[in-house]
């Protein structure tokens, strides 16, 4: 495969290379595709992000546990008191005196209806919704990796085609100015060869630019912003993508981490109505404790164990209004999964066509290509022998060059366009 170079003190620019950035790429070192997408997978602070978010999801599991498990407390003061009536300060036999105490309580749920299980379960599903956003988020950055490693592939492609037009104007160039200094060809034919030269230059100018901003694009999707001087394997080849739409439909619904996503929250507002009927039930909770209190040392110990039925009788209609709230949001949760599924159908159905439309058009500006080069031959030909003119080759040039940028884009559109429908079924 053609290989590429992406050197960024080539491009104008200078940059220096952190040290984390050297140890992720290696100076000269061949960037292949899979390799890109392992650096961003590893480096991009969005799949970062996602990554903390999953374990604060996980923390919220333990959270939701911990009623599971008994809890203990202890507790130590000291308090200085003075008794508020003479009487009272009499029969302590002072105005005031010293109170010590220290205490060991424990409280065990015994059994709440399964309010525990409940929050475990809203909370299980929360995480596993967090998972799937992990999966999303890393599937989005997948596919900026790839797209904006197709564009550096189209962008020095394109470079080549404008130095290759180039080139081809200053023969043509050299060629006029040898006619006319022999006297077989006028003053004209230099003149439009020198102008059509100037233009190919600008237009060079333009593409080495778009060079430089491509490759600034895909350190950016790499999350990598000060990368050294590396090799780009050129990829940029068409590859038909056999799938009909009734296996993208299907796939894209059992793959898409988003819709997973969807489908979890949804399940945890169905268990969040349930939490909140659970208000409507009591709980059995014990609990134990052991002090020692008194004026001085030693303390006085003292002990107590008990269980408690707590059960809620009149709350303000609180938890009739939470459960009236929970079973709102399930609905909304509901409707957000029926909207989004009909969103990932229209995505699947327009990535389709567009990757159809982008298979014919690489055949199409593939065949454009090989005519504009007949047609440029044959010009050349026209000229050197006399019969043509600079119009004729100017045009057949100009015709060449289009032809095959636009065999470029194509070949970037179906690429992108594949990378699109393989994001769309939920595909890495």
């Amino acid at each position: 495969m053609k290989r590429i170079l992406v050197s960024v003190l080539l491009l104008g620019l200078s940059i220096p290379c952190a040290a984390g950035a050297q140890e992720i790429i290696k100076k000269g070192e061949l960037l292949t595709l899979d390799r890109a997408i392992s650096i961003a997978a590893e480096r991009h602070p969005n799949i970062i992000a996602s990554r903390n978010s999953v374990d604060a999801a996980q923390s919220r599991v333990g959270q939701a546990r911990a009623n599971y498990y008994p809890q203990l407390d202890m507790s130590a003061g000291y308090s200085r008191v003075k008794p508020a009536s003479a009487s009272q300060a009499f029969n302590a036999g002072s105005s005031s005196f010293n109170q010590y105490v220290a205490s060991l309580s424990l409280s065990q749920n015994i059994y709440d209806f399964g309010t525990t299980k409940t929050q475990v379960d809203i909370q299980s599903f929360n995480l596993e919704a967090s998972r799937d956003d992990l999966g999303s988020t890393t599937d989005t950055i997948i596919f900026n990796v790839k797209q904006a490693y197709f564009n550096v592939l189209k962008t020095r492609r394109t470079r080549d085609v404008a130095e290759e037009t180039v080139s081809q104007f200053v023969k043509h160039l050299d060629q006029a100015k040898g006619f006319y200094e022999v006297g077989t060809k006028p003053k004209f034919d230099v003149t439009k060869a020198e102008v059509d030269l100037s233009t190919a230059k600008l237009n060079l100018i333009r593409a080495e630019n778009a060079q430089r901003v491509a490759i600034t694009s895909l350190n950016n999707a790499l999350g990598i912003q000060d990368a050294p001087e590396y090799m780009v394997e050129d990829n940029l080849s068409f590859q038909k993508y056999a799938i009909t739409f009734g296996e993208a439909i299907e796939r894209a619904y059992a793959n898409r981490p988003d819709l997973k996503a969807v489908v979890s929250r949804r399940i945890a507002a169905e268990k969040a109505v349930a939490l909140a009927e659970k208000g409507y039930y009591p709980f059995l909770t014990g609990n134990a404790g052991y002090s020692r209190t008194g004026e001085s040392f030693p303390l006085q110990n003292s002990w107590s164990v008990g269980a408690t039925l707590s059960f809620p009788i009149f709350s303000g209609y609180l938890t009739k209004n939470q459960v009236a709230e929970a079973r709102a949001n399930l609905e909304v949760a509901k409707a957000n999964e029926e909207a989004f599924r009909q969103n990932i159908f229209l995505e699947v159905k327009q990535d389709y066509l567009g990757l159809g439309e982008a298979e014919e058009r690489v055949a199409n500006t593939e065949l454009t290509v090989k005519q504009a080069t007949e047609n440029l031959d044959i010009a050349n030909g026209r000229y050197a022998a006399g019969v043509g003119n600079p119009i004729e080759v100017t045009d057949a040039e100009v015709s060449l060059s289009n032809a095959k940028t636009e065999y470029i884009g194509a070949l970037y559109d179906y690429r992108v366009s594949r990378a699109s429908i393989e994001k769309a079924l939920g595909l890495r």
